[in-house]
Formats: C-alpha cells, sequence, structure tokens
C-alpha cells in the first residue's frame, strides 16, 4: 500500500488513495457511548450515528450493523458531505438521538469546522 497522504484526512480522499470504498460511521458518537449507549429499538434515550458514503448497497449494510449494536442509524449523505459530521461540527461527539442528529447535522457549516481546528 502506498504511503497515505495529506489528502487522507478527508474521507474521500482517502477513499480515493485506497482504491476502495469508504463508508464514515461511529465517529460522531464517543467510545465510551459506543461501549455502553446502545439501546433496543424505540427506547427514548437511543442514540443516532451518522453514517457517510458514496455507495448506497454498502452504507445499508453499515447501518444495518449500527441498527444491531443499538443505535440509530442516520443517513449524513456521501463521503463528500461526510464533513458534517468532523471534529467541531455541531453533531461531532454529542450523544443525539435520531431527531436531533438530522438536526444537528443539517446545521453544520462547511469550512466552520476546519477554521476552528487550525
Amino acid at each position: 500500500m502506498p504511503r497515505l497522504t495529506t489528502d487522507c484526512r478527508k474521507a474521500s480522499g482517502f477513499q480515493n488513495q485506497i482504491g476502495r470504498r469508504v463508508i464514515k460511521a461511529f465517529n460522531n458518537i464517543l467510545a465510551a457511548t459506543l461501549a455502553d449507549g446502545g439501546r433496543p429499538v424505540d427506547a427514548p434515550d437511543r442514540i443516532a450515528a451518522a453514517v457517510a458514503g458514496d455507495d448506497e448497497a454498502q452504507k445499508r449494510i453499515v447501518m444495518g450493523i449500527i441498527d444491531e449494536v443499538g443505535f440509530d442509524p442516520i443517513d449524513s449523505g456521501s463521503l463528500d458531505d461526510s464533513w458534517r459530521q468532523q471534529p467541531s461540527t455541531p453533531v461531532y461527539c454529542c450523544d443525539w438521538n435520531a431527531e436531533e442528529t438530522r438536526k444537528t447535522l443539517a446545521q453544520a457549516v462547511k469550512g466552520k469546522a476546519a477554521a476552528t481546528q487550525g
């Protein structure tokens, strides 16, 4: 495998460099939430996980896994849209439910998170 470039900081750049489809998931919730936060379907405190990718079939598979481990999968769009679930965006590292996750994904402002990260 070739040395990864700085373009790989973006999921789409990583996908292009490795030549494989990438599905971005689980990065908007904390590790502790992954360990202890799974809940049954329809639980009032079920947490959502954003899922981004360009391959709809593969995205559905990942969304099924997310559901199986106790989280509500939320389709956050293409890999190019996955900036909405990056560090410093409104959805990042927050234990939101499905409605709150959709709302905060929509509130993200392109470029603002990158500017706050330095």
